[in-house]
């Protein structure tokens, strides 16, 4: 009976370990209040081995239906394990339908997920720490209703 379960259990670890080969690396940070304050940059920070392989570097946004607005504008920063910056960007990330105003992502009720690509096929030219920073970029600071903001770093 012991051996038996350890088995399944074991079987149980290994499946769940190979569902997503593609992920390098994936965070999330709850936003106190569900209110993402301008001051509140959070920075993720992930481990780059194999220089060779392509990546698409996504951004998670969780949010609420009462939130005001159809999109959100965002900026990442880059920056290399030498500590110089890569790349600086602003985004425009659509969490509703701009004509219906369908909340666009994954939820129900009044919550939603949302996972968009900020970087495509990008090869990271050292092997190393990078460190990725979010900012919002709305003209009211808190911006409420967005509960949860993350990275996802897949392979291509």
């Amino acid at each position: 009976m012991y051996k038996t379960l350890v088995c399944w259990a074991a079987a149980f670890l290994l499946l769940l370990s190979s569902c997503d080969q593609a992920r390098v690396y994936e965070q999330n940070i709850d936003l106190p209040e569900n209110n993402w304050a301008i001051d509140n940059a959070p920075v993720f920070e992930f481990e780059v081995k194999d220089t060779t392989q392509k990546h698409d570097v996504f951004v998670n946004l969780r949010y609420g239906l009462e939130y005001d607005f159809y999109n959100l504008y965002l900026q990442h920063e880059l920056t290399g394990p030498d500590g110089k910056q890569l790349s600086k960007k602003l985004h425009e990330i659509l969490l509703m339908d701009s004509k219906t105003g369908k909340p666009l992502g994954k939820g129900s009720s009044d919550t939603f997920d949302l996972q968009q690509v900020i970087l495509s096929n990008v090869t990271f030219p050292k092997a190393g720490i990078y460190k990725l920073k979010l900012t919002q970029y709305m003209r009211r600071d808190p911006l409420p209703h967005i509960q949860a903001v993350g990275i996802r770093v897949a392979k291509k």
